[in-house]
């Protein structure tokens, strides 16, 4: 009887293992699976040249007609940089200071992004983390839910990379524009309404993306640290831009203003 016992235990643990295995093993063929449909991602020093300052070839007509389009960039119908990712929890533990480094992610991200980096491995990026998080401790007092200026101080200082903006009011195609020209856009949203589905519910109040690419099907390329599996994944661009908001002290991020960082 002890070793039938044993033996259930045994194949129990084996059918556990089995399960976790091929759960795994499920989520990195889909991630493959959506990366292969993708355009093909672009390092920084490629991307940044991609709207080089225009020759002037003809003079612009003095009275120009009513559908003029002069001054108009036109955008590629997709790109995608080829952003580093992270989880903001390199080694799956999520309890603070983890569960609050969505802002440390997202910067370490863009950085690697901005100077053609790697994130190597977990522990690599969780010694990152943890200076980033050192870092607001000593510059603003605190870590957790640094607002978009804030978050754009960490660059400037932090990383001593000086071209950060802080964009209000973006509209998609300032978005699209910022990616086209090689430039990696950080998005403050209110988490709950972004739909990811594997946050724990009801999901985070206040959330930071990397949003580093758009697909001709209007969706964004973003990585998500908030997920292990947040890499490359597909937001519509519409639910991104309502759910862009700024951190409010008081809570009330849905009444955030409407702004993003732009590096590059």
């Amino acid at each position: 009887m002890k070793l039938i016992k044993i033996g259930l235990g045994i194949g129990l643990l084996i059918a556990i293992l089995l399960s976790v295995g091929l759960y795994i093993n499920r989520h990195s063929v889909e991630q493959i699976a959506r990366q292969a449909t993708l355009p093909e991602a672009k390092p920084y020093e490629t991307t940044a040249a991609i709207n080089p300052t225009p020759q002037i070839t003809t003079l612009v007509p003095a009275t120009p007609s009513p559908n003029s389009t002069a001054g108009v960039t036109s955008l590629p119908k997709d790109t995608n940089l080829a952003v580093p990712f992270t989880a903001q929890a390199p080694h799956a533990n999520w309890e603070d200071p983890y569960g609050e480094l969505c802002e440390e992610a997202s910067v370490l991200m863009a950085i690697s992004y901005l100077t053609n980096k790697k994130i190597p491995n977990a522990a690599f990026a969780d010694t990152a983390l943890l200076a980033i998080k050192a870092f607001e401790d000593k510059r603003f007092g605190f870590y957790k839910d640094t607002n978009a200026e804030q978050t754009a101080i960490i660059l400037r200082e932090h990383f001593s990379y000086k071209k950060v903006e802080v964009k209000q009011n973006p509209t998609i195609n300032d978005i699209k524009q910022a990616l086209a020209d090689g430039r990696v856009v950080l998005a403050p949203v209110a988490g709950r309404e972004i739909g990811n589905p594997y946050f724990q519910s009801p999901g985070p109040l206040y959330h930071m993306i990397v949003i580093k690419g758009y697909t001709d099907t209007g969706k964004f390329i973003t990585h998500d640290p908030g997920t292990r599996r947040g890499a490359d994944f597909l937001y519509d661009q519409a639910r991104i831009m309502k759910a862009i908001h700024d951190w409010r002290t008081d809570g009330n991020i849905d009444l955030g203003k409407k702004v993003v960082i732009i590096a590059g």
